[in-house]
């Protein structure tokens, strides 16, 4: 990760970037419109579940399997080819994250290790820890120059000191930050993109930000599409001023597009119990 300047907070000098207040303050006020609706006091929980459906199905849509929301709502068996491999690992590990909330700001890279378990569903000797010199990455869809493996843990020890020290950055800064970060590494041998959004939504939810999970970026990265996704992508990793607040503000415009689907959702269900 490249900030703007040696700084002992390099997360709040991110939030600092021209343009990054106004992402801050856009996903600040789409979140709002969210929590302020009138059927988030009454069904919190039932939208709750319906990002988290939602969700998983735009992040396994970004990994290369881009199913229909009735057809990931219908299916119960995810055991069968790639595809329903992808999606399966999508709604386990959006499930799973809710439980990781008080592990992850004192352990990230505890939470990490077990989102590759969780995804990857088996014991093999590669799950479940970073991987190792020499080790393949599956990541067929992120097709930027991989770090070696001693540079992804240097990195990621990096990145987990920063978690744990926390900070004065806006919730959207740093989540766009572990996304962008856990991509450009991709740390693992498999299943790096749908870890890093579900990191992503980890932050967003734990740092108060979207604290009950109703404004799914996964939802919202999907539809702005792959192509924008890994051009921004490419500007974090150039480490630019301009590159990284690109990439914030893809992020910011990802969580919004999440709320907009929510406070569909919720107007949905103020129709039909009206």
């Amino acid at each position: 990760m490249s900030t703007a300047g040696a700084t002992a907070d390099p997360l709040a000098a991110l939030g600092a970037l021209p343009g990054v207040a106004d992402s801050v303050e856009s996903v600040r006020k789409s979140v709002d419109r969210v929590y302020g609706h009138r059927i988030m006091r009454r069904r919190s929980n039932a939208i709750t579940s319906e990002a988290a459906l939602r969700g998983a199905r735009g992040s396994a849509a970004l990994a290369g399997a881009d199913w229909a929301l009735e057809e990931v709502r219908r299916r119960t068996d995810f055991s069968g080819d790639d595809e329903a491999r992808t999606v399966g690992a999508a709604l386990r590990l959006t499930a799973e994250a809710g439980q990781l909330l008080s592990v992850w700001r004192q352990s990230p890279l505890r939470v990490l290790a077990r989102l590759h378990l969780v995804a990857a569903a088996d014991k093999a000797d590669q799950v479940g820890r970073p991987r190792q010199e020499g080790e393949p990455v599956d990541e067929p869809l992120v097709g930027l120059p991989l770090p070696s493996a001693a540079e992804a843990h240097g990195r990621l020890e990096g990145l987990a000191e920063l978690i744990i020290a926390g900070g004065t950055a806006p919730a959207l800064v740093t989540a766009a930050v572990v996304h962008g970060e856990l991509l450009a590494l991709r740390p693992f041998t498999s299943h790096n993109g749908l870890i890093a959004r579900t990191a992503e939504r980890i932050v967003l939810i734990g740092s108060g930000l979207d604290p009950k999970s109703v404004c799914p970026a996964e939802v919202g990265h999907a539809e702005l599409g792959r192509e924008a996704y890994l051009e921004a992508l490419d500007g974090y990793v150039s480490g630019t001023q301009e590159g990284m607040a690109a990439w914030i503000a893809h992020c910011g415009r990802a969580v919004g597009l999440g709320a907009r689907e929510s406070t569909a959702v919720c107007e949905a269900l103020q129709r039909g119990a009206a």
